[in-house]
C-alpha cells in the first residue's frame, strides 16, 4: 500500500509559480509517480511523470515550463510550476504504481491523493 498526500496548490497570476509536492508512505517503491490534472467538464490528463531511475515524461502542453523532481530521502514528488497560465488552472493529482498503458494513461494507476487546486488568474 502506499499513501500520497499532495500539497502546495493555490492561487497564482499568470507568469507566476508553484511548487507541488506528493509525500508517499508505504511501500514507495511504486514508479512511475505522476501528476495528474483536471479541470471542471474535462477529462483528467497527464501532466509529468517520473521513473525509478529518473527518466521524466512530460506533457507537450507543460514542457519547458514544468519540471518533475523526486527527493528519494524524503519520500517526495514535486511539481515546480513556472511560467504559469490561466489553461493550468485545475485540480493536481499525484498517481503512482502504473500497471499498464502508459505513464499518461490515468486509469491504469492503483493509487492516488486526494488532490491540490491551482487557480492562475490572468
Amino acid at each position: 500500500q502506499v499513501q500520497l498526500v499532495e500539497s502546495g496548490g493555490g492561487s497564482v497570476q499568470a507568469g507566476g509559480s508553484l511548487r507541488l509536492s506528493c509525500a508517499a508512505s508505504g511501500y514507495t517503491y511504486r514508479y512511475p509517480y505522476s501528476w495528474f490534472r483536471q479541470a471542471p467538464g474535462k477529462e483528467r490528463e497527464g501532466v509529468a511523470a517520473i521513473y525509478g531511475g529518473g527518466s521524466t515524461y512530460y506533457a507537450d502542453s507543460v514542457k519547458g515550463r514544468f519540471t518533475i523532481s523526486q527527493d528519494n530521502a524524503k519520500n517526495t514528488v514535486y511539481l515546480q510550476m513556472n511560467s504559469l497560465k490561466p489553461e493550468d488552472t485545475a485540480m493536481y493529482y499525484c498517481a503512482a504504481d502504473l500497471y499498464g498503458g502508459y505513464w499518461y494513461s490515468w486509469n491504469y494507476y492503483n493509487y492516488w491523493g486526494q488532490g491540490t487546486q491551482v487557480t492562475v488568474s490572468s
